[in-house]
């Protein structure tokens, strides 16, 4: 059976890419839901696989490390083979990924799984929005578009809650798996039917990917986060600190090889015309600063919550949900502002966020023997307004400033950016926090006090990291213009 995509400039629209549309959603959703699904069943890992400190860290910056990394090189490789393929081929690796974290015997396996499932993610994230630039028509994106954003906010809000009913369920005494073995069956129904209902839309095979720049770049990221995480455990011995250096030494030298290959004319896994756009650059900066909060945030609100005052996954779900409200109401919102005020709602989400995550660390920080779930309410409100209200502004403010030619290329580096910055917050938050619970243990704390001790310390990262986001959007270049993608900027948050 062929179902190939007419490229022509006057060929009919598919009449089934309403339904195509549905299978682009479900594999999203159940991409993004993995993503705040994960943080609510931390504590059960850590006490049902026996996992230790970093290792638990390394549950969810595996996933968003592998998932940063693969983005831009898939992203050509769906250039290459053909888009469709490759996001059948993603959803089919992520269904098998999700497979092996229920599965998972150990905690080194369930690693090594969310590495594989991160790499399948970006298999299939970077296809999604372009089968649908392809298949709708120019006055029908806008309503198909708008659906991926509805889907980003209901995964934001139903993965907590989600994650904590099929925890607190039980299921078959499976405890936390479930989160993971949901994926199979809607995997599977999503590869069926997109193998007859997405278009093919036909690869270029004269293009060649960079795999010495994913090498370069990939070996040099990894360098800088992992002794970030594992330091600690080996009392900060000499080579972690040699193998950060190393991490921006081959960093360093992914620049100078992008800037051989283009000037040899030859593709770059990250375009050398963005590297030495100076706005975009300072943008790419931004973005990794703001993305850096949010993950290890609810990795250690989850924790204290579950690790310190007993809370059931179900209740610590309920309890982070006001956040994903925040972001799902904000989202809606930003919709309506369309390009207009970019840098004065950059500002505002990062007052927000300082405000929001500033009162949450005063509360945790005054609490002593039990938590009052309702006082988490406002401020978390507060945060994920503002974190809805500032990603959609930073990504176009960004792009804002990059040619035409380069959009679709900043576009899927900033994305890029994005999960790197979420990969090193966890890194950093998990530091601050494990190291500090640590020390009350050793002090004597009881449990109480050194959950709320550390995670209140670890906060002060996040709201420094907004604060910075905040001066920062004033030296932002006022956009001269939309930019050129053709398609809307989907940031993939990393929440809840």
């Amino acid at each position: 059976m062929t179902n190939q995509h007419p490229m022509g400039a006057d060929a009919a629209p598919d009449p089934r890419r309403w339904l195509a549309l549905f299978i682009l959603l479900i594999a999203n959703f159940m991409n993004l839901i993995d993503v705040t699904i994960v943080n609510v069943a931390l504590p059960s890992m850590r006490e049902g696989l026996g996992a230790t400190d970093s290792q638990i860290e390394w549950v969810v910056a595996a996933y968003i490390l592998a998932f940063a990394l693969g983005l831009l090189p898939f992203g050509r490789l769906g250039d290459i083979l053909g888009r469709t393929h490759l996001f059948l081929w993603g959803v089919a690796a992520f269904t098998v990924a999700s497979a092996l974290c229920g599965l998972a015997p150990n905690i080194e396996f369930l690693i090594v799984a969310r590495v594989i499932q991160g790499l399948a993610g970006a298999m299939m994230t970077p296809q999604v929005l372009a089968i649908a630039t392809v298949t709708f028509p120019p006055h029908e994106r806008g309503q198909a578009f708008s659906l991926f954003g509805l889907s980003a906010g209901l995964a934001a809000v139903c993965g907590p809650i989600l994650g904590g009913v099929l925890i607190s369920a039980n299921l078959f005494g499976m405890d936390w798996q479930p989160i993971f073995l949901v994926n199979v069956p809607i995997g599977i129904i999503a590869v069926v039917a997109g193998w007859f209902l997405i278009p093919r839309l036909p690869g270029h095979a004269a293009l060649r990917n960079d795999y010495v720049g994913i090498a370069l770049f990939g070996l040099g990221i990894l360098a800088v986060v992992f002794p970030i995480i594992e330091g600690r455990a080996y009392g900060w011995p000499l080579w972690a600190f040699a193998m950060i250096a190393a991490g921006f030494a081959l960093l360093a030298l992914f620049v100078l090889w992008t800037r051989a290959r283009a000037a040899a004319g030859e593709p770059q896994l990250l375009n050398f015309n963005l590297i030495t756009n100076r706005q975009f650059m300072f943008g790419a900066f931004v973005t990794t600063v703001f993305a850096s909060g949010i993950p290890g945030m609810f990795m250690v609100i989850s924790l204290l919550l579950q690790g310190g005052f007993d809370f059931t996954p179900l209740q610590s779900g309920l309890t982070n949900t006001p956040f994903s409200v925040g972001v799902l109401i904000a989202s809606i919102i930003a919709g309506r502002f369309g390009s207009t005020f970019l840098r004065g709602r950059l500002a505002a989400s990062g007052a927000m966020l300082v405000i929001g995550i500033g009162w949450l660390h005063f509360y945790i920080a005054s609490v002593i023997d039990s938590i009052d779930t309702w006082a988490f309410l406002p401020p978390l409100l507060i945060a994920g307004i503002g974190l809805g209200l500032g990603f959609s502004a930073l990504f176009q403010l960004v792009l804002a400033n990059v040619p035409p030619r380069d959009a679709g290329a900043g576009s899927g580096a900033l994305q890029a950016f994005q999960q790197v910055g979420g990969a090193l917050g966890v890194a950093i938050i998990g530091e601050i926090f494990f190291t500090n619970l640590g020390s009350g243990f050793a002090a004597g704390s009881g449990p109480h006090a050194a959950f709320a001790g550390a995670s209140s310390l670890a906060l002060w990262y996040v709201v420094a990291s907004f604060a910075l986001v905040l001066v920062l959007s004033a030296f932002f270049k006022r956009p001269s213009g939309p930019h050129g993608s053709g398609a809307p900027v989907q940031p993939v948050l990393v929440e809840a």
